[in-house]
């Protein structure tokens, strides 16, 4: 067996954290972290450290957290290192060349799509939204585009009817921490294939903002449902409620009932035992069943819940979101 690889670490959310800890568990050596300043979080605003950063310290692996990597002393201190590979995970900066070529294997990088499809900030939630039936996990040899490098490992999971954004990217954390240690295995061993990106099927997944959470009742069912979902833990899905926001947490495509007419979109329809029914669609011929929700200053319940305690706030008629043609912004 060839020895372990020397890796420096760099990445910040928690889903960078689950590739660290498949590497501390591995028989490869984490010898240096690269990830984010600390950041305001909480009421408070306390300067708090990333989940990367909190893992390396319990584990006693020297953290750095430089502002940017273009410096040429931050690039010489990284290069000092003598690492045999880089592995980058949601890091959150930009790799210049410099940075890219200093590792003596170069730069890896766990990505959460299958690529080419859903290059970009948010490949998690934009798959979801889409309504694609499958993701996965890329391991990337990195280089200086977007997401544009060779393949290295590719691992699938399915993408249900239900999958929240939440539960992909969970899933997708710990299937990228198994890739990523298998690649590191193999490179170590006998060195990795690698196969170019194909040029057909590029999609890019802008980064999620909290103001296209606002849904708008013309769309599809199908199409709010999905975003519903992918939105789920956030920035959340939300419409208006007279004077208030209700967010919603999850739903599915219903239908009308036999004998119930098409209402103006958003309009509640009669509920059932398990969900709040909105009709929607240019025509207000469909049906948004919300079986999970949350009102100002509760707790997210499920919509059984939400209705026995709460059912005056829910009157069949009432028109929820926007009123007039505007969409929202």
């Amino acid at each position: 067996m060839s020895r372990p690889l020397d890796i420096i670490f760099a990445g910040t959310p928690d889903f960078a954290a689950e590739s660290l800890k498949a590497l501390l568990a591995s028989r490869h050596r984490v010898i240096a972290v690269y990830t984010q300043p600390d950041r305001p979080a909480g009421r408070g605003r306390k300067l708090t450290p990333s989940p990367v950063k909190a893992l390396a310290l319990e584990h006693g692996l020297p953290v750095h957290q430089p502002q940017s990597l273009r410096d040429p002393a931050t690039q010489a201190e990284l290069a000092a290192l003598g690492a045999d590979v880089m592995v980058v995970v949601a890091y959150g900066l930009i790799l210049p060349r410099a940075v890219l070529e200093a590792p003596r294997l170069g730069c890896l990088n766990v990505h959460a799509s299958l690529l080419p499809r859903w290059r970009g900030a948010a490949p998690i939630q934009r798959a979801i939204e889409a309504g694609d039936t499958e993701s996965g996990v890329t391991i990337m040899q990195m280089d200086e585009g977007l997401d544009t490098g060779d393949m290295l490992r590719v691992r699938r999971t399915p993408i249900t009817a239900t999958t929240t954004g939440g539960e992909l990217h969970d899933t997708l954390a710990a299937l990228g921490g198994e890739a990523l240690v298998e690649a590191l295995d193999a490179l170590a061993e006998e060195g990795l294939a690698a196969t170019p990106q194909p040029e057909a099927g590029v999609t890019y997944a802008a980064k999620l903002s909290k103001a296209e959470a606002e849904l708008d009742f013309r769309e599809p069912a199908e199409a709010l449902a999905a975003r519903v979902r992918a939105f789920n833990p956030w920035p959340v899905a939300w419409c208006a409620l007279a004077d208030d926001r209700l967010r919603l947490l999850l739903a599915e495509p219903g239908r009308l009932a036999a004998g119930e007419a098409p209402a103006a979109p958003g309009t509640l329809l009669a509920h059932d035992d398990t969900a709040l029914r909105i009709a929607c669609g240019p025509a207000g011929d469909q049906v948004l069943r919300v079986t999970r929700a949350q009102l100002p200053g509760g707790k997210a319940l499920p919509v059984a819940e939400l209705l026995r305690a709460r059912a005056d706030r829910f009157p069949t008629g009432l028109r929820l979101g926007r009123h007039d043609e505007e969409t929202p912004a």
